[in-house]
């Protein structure tokens, strides 16, 4: 066991710091669609030059220059617009920034694993916790090659680093790559045109509290009316005073229609973003704001009724309900999803396996336990070398999508969520679970014991399970038990007091004159895990 890491402790996740919400905008006019088309090229224009400024500048950047900036660009938009622009500007280069740095720890990680390997023999085995050499001498040629290929990339990326240069492609690389395979992609270069110009416009504006309806740049009035204040070079398109134009449209939020209400009625700040589904042909309404960090209740708060321990696959939810003891109660559950398919139909997949799980919690009132999972750093093909269909089952698990919505929706229903170390969890879980509850009308998988590990480990329990007493009349002849008496218990390692009272032919435990520390006696082992156990008896049957 001294190989293992250590297991890092539960803890309640905190709730979402924001929330987002859209509508359709239905009942455009062709005037309004054409206004709309000039004013997000227009701002999108100038937001691609102060892009360029701003990676000019680079880690040099400071407040002076960026005041500077928005100078600049209040004279041919308004003072919110170039507020606006220069903020997502700003947050654009830092997500690139950070972008740069997560590729060259990769880069640093590959090269460290073949070099690794390379520096074995040919043939040699790995070991749980180090790869072995390569299989062959022609795959030590390639990785020998592959090595300086990522040497000097990672050369590059690191000068890059140091010089403050990002490359960011406002519109998406995928989308810009897509113009040099138009017949795979099955679009014209017109559609692609129409697509590029809608991605590059720039039609958002945060909010702003105090002010009327949280926002004077993109107005929502509470029963649905649109409008946006014109740039100056476009101001001679305003059909409202004030140089705003008013759309023909009137929205309304389905969802957190009555959060938003209260916050434009109170003028409280709103986010607001409009932007054209090309594909459709269909205008958005996005609405964002912050709210306040939720109370997050303590870790016993959470489990004192048991929970749901939940482990997370590649095409389904395998979940599993257990008492405050740590014990199965009733059947597992599975909550699939197929992930094949357009970006939107892998979400609502996620969406709708969420929920069904969320409601299911909360009918018996029951927190969620779920790994924090992190699969950035285990994806690369330098670390798992041939085994392509391993590497392709992580890289399709939705764990940043599914751990996101997760918390988000679980907030709104009152669900604490509890993240968990993933140590070891599939490898005990199946080691110690899943041949104890496997029965004649059960068939127990190795994805609903880990469950039953996720969700001991959430509620501060060991995952091994309890053994049962000997049932012969010794303890010794059929092995000790395996019970452990709590941490804070005093003496639990020392002789057992011995109790006044008549001798019968069955003494009862802890009246005998050798009953001392079980570590001490001629037994094979130690008398039980140094953990913290409960005595409640195990239901293994439904």
């Amino acid at each position: 066991m001294g190989g293992l890491r250590e297991v890092a402790a539960p803890f309640v996740v905190p709730g979402p710091s924001g929330v987002a919400v859209r509508t359709r905008l239905k009942g455009l006019t062709g005037g309004d669609e054409q206004v709309l088309c000039l004013v997000g090229d227009h701002l999108g224009s100038l937001a691609s030059r102060d892009l360029k400024a701003r990676c000019a500048a680079g880690p040099a950047h400071d407040a002076g220059r960026w005041a500077e900036r928005k100078r600049v660009l209040t004279g041919e938009s308004s003072s919110r617009w170039a507020g606006s622009i220069t903020k997502a500007t700003h947050d654009q280069w830092a997500l690139a920034r950070r972008g740069l740095l997560a590729y060259i720890h990769s880069l640093q990680a590959g090269v460290r694993t073949i070099r690794h390997r390379l520096s074995l023999p040919v043939g040699e085995k790995g070991t749980k916790h180090a790869p072995g050499g390569y299989r062959s001498s022609k795959e030590w040629f390639a990785k020998s090659r592959r090595l300086q290929v990522l040497e000097v990339r990672l050369q590059a990326a690191q000068a890059d680093w140091r010089a403050g240069l990002v490359r960011v492609v406002r519109g998406g690389k995928r989308l810009l790559n897509t113009r040099h395979h138009l017949e795979a992609a099955g679009l014209t270069h017109e559609r692609w045109r129409h697509r590029w110009r809608a991605e590059r416009r720039f039609l958002q504006a945060d909010g702003e509290s105090g002010k009327r309806y949280g926002n004077e740049t993109i107005r929502v009035t509470p029963d649905g009316e649109v409008s946006l204040k014109l740039p100056t070079s476009l101001a001679y398109l305003a059909n409202a005073p004030h140089g705003r134009y008013v759309l023909a449209a009137r929205v309304s939020f389905a969802h957190r229609g009555e959060q938003w209400a209260d916050r434009v009625t109170a003028h409280r700040a709103v986010a607001y973003r409009i932007h054209e589904d090309a594909d459709r042909g269909r205008w958005y309404l996005t609405a964002s704001w912050s709210i306040p960090p939720t109370r997050t209740v303590p870790l016993e708060a959470a489990c004192a009724h048991g929970l749901v321990g939940v482990d997370t696959n590649a095409d389904h939810l395998a979940a599993w309900r257990l008492d405050r003891h740590g014990n199965p109660v009733s059947e597992p559950l599975r909550f699939g999803y197929d992930l094949t398919g357009t970006a939107s139909h892998r979400d609502a997949q996620v969406r709708h396996a969420l929920i069904r799980l969320l409601h299911w919690a909360h009918r018996y009132g029951l927190a969620i336990a779920i790994e924090d999972l992190d699969f950035q750093a285990e994806k690369t093909r330098e670390k798992h070398g041939g085994r392509k269909r391993f590497r392709k089952l992580i890289s399709g698990m939705p764990v940043a999508r599914l751990r996101a919505r997760l918390v988000s929706m679980a907030a709104e229903l009152g669900i604490p969520v509890i993240a968990v170390d993933p140590a070891y969890t599939s490898r005990w879980g199946a080691q110690h679970w899943q041949k104890p509850l496997t029965t004649k009308n059960r068939k127990t998988t190795r994805h609903d014991a880990t469950a039953v590990a996720i969700g001991r480990r959430g509620l501060g329990h060991p995952i091994r399970r309890r053994t049962a007493p000997p049932p012969h009349d010794r303890s010794d002849r059929a092995g000790h038990r395996t019970v452990q008496a709590e941490p804070v218990a005093p003496g639990r390692e020392g002789n057992r007091p011995r109790i006044p009272g008549p001798r019968t032919r069955s003494v009862p435990p802890g009246c005998g004159a050798n009953a001392v520390d079980q570590n001490a006696q001629h037994r094979s082992g130690r008398s039980a895990e140094l953990e913290f156990w409960q005595h409640d008896s195990l239901p293994l049957s439904p």
